[in-house]
């Protein structure tokens, strides 16, 4: 990869140093969510930059489903010592023993949805003020509606007609009591951006994102990896598949695809060549035409 040719990524990496230098001038408690997902990863990396050689000024924050990848969990913590920072976790299944969420039953059950009640208790627990996300616009058209800064009512509520003007990189970060800001360093940056970045700096991410062996299911023309997360139909198979993951969340809505890319340099020209997006296989983005956008009215990052 000719890194000449690059330069664009130098400019998406000053913008978003900018942005995370202006939470920590304008905000009193800010967070860092962090998921353990290729995006999360990019964001932690960057606010490691724009304070180095001080630790990163504000801790990082899981939402932790109880449904997720072995290998992303794993990685989380070693890549929480990696760049020696602090990690709160807070878990879902907290939420539904305390009975402020209810579990879904059946086929399609899954916790990704649930965790907007433990993000925004969280948030309320700790009171911060701001939460730094790692979403991008190019992933899904409700994410293209967001600023930077992205304004939360007292009931983290999220008005898409309702956010503050972004001109000249001047933002306001100004709030009333009991309200908070979403904020997203790297809206301006898409998928490839992303790869092409974690190859030039040389990132470590997840193994799960490289080609691998996985017992896999088929449903609604999406392949799964088998767990005791999801109820398998009587129809479906288990059977052994070379696949890996472009979007790491919940296993009971996160779809595999069919890869044998297993180098940075091989995803990023599968990445080149496909014509779906990376939350193509995401369920939870199917449940209605706009299902993202509901979530996130109602506090979903």
């Amino acid at each position: 990869m000719n890194t000449q040719k690059l330069s664009h990524l130098k400019e998406l990496e000053s913008e978003s140093i900018f942005i995370l230098r202006e939470v920590a001038a304008q905000f009193e408690k800010p967070v860092l969510l962090f998921s353990g997902g290729k995006d999360s990863i990019l964001v932690s990396w960057l606010a490691r930059k724009a304070f180095w050689p001080a630790k990163i000024p504000f801790q990082l924050l899981h939402i932790d489903t109880g449904h997720n990848f072995t290998e992303t969990i794993e990685y989380r913590d070693w890549w929480v010592k990696h760049i020696d920072a602090k990690l709160l976790v807070r878990s879902v299944q907290d939420s539904i023993n305390k009975g402020r969420v209810a579990e879904e039953k059946g086929i399609h059950a899954s916790r990704n949805a649930l965790q907007t009640v433990t993000l925004v208790d969280a948030i309320e627990e700790f009171k911060f003020d701001a939460a730094i996300g790692g979403a991008r616009r190019d992933e899904e058209k409700a994410r293209a509606k967001e600023r930077f800064f992205s304004h939360r009512d007292e009931f983290s509520q999220w008005d898409p007609k309702n956010q503050r003007p972004e001109l000249w990189n001047l933002f306001n970060g100004k709030k009333h009591t009991g309200e908070h800001f979403r904020i997203f360093p790297i809206s301006n940056w898409t998928e490839m951006d992303v790869w092409q970045y974690i190859y030039s700096e040389n990132i470590a991410i997840p193994s799960i994102y490289f080609s691998h062996t996985r017992p896999c299911f088929e449903r609604d023309g999406v392949t799964y990896a088998h767990s005791e997360f999801v109820q398998l139909k009587s129809s479906e198979k288990v059977v052994d598949k070379v696949v890996r993951f472009r979007t790491i969340g919940d296993m009971s809505c996160t779809g595999a695809v069919g890869s044998t890319a297993s180098t940075l340099e091989e995803i990023i020209q599968e990445v080149a060549s496909t014509r779906v997006t990376e939350r193509g296989s995401r369920i939870d983005d199917r449940r209605s035409e706009a299902a993202m956008e509901e979530r996130k009215k109602a506090g979903y990052f």
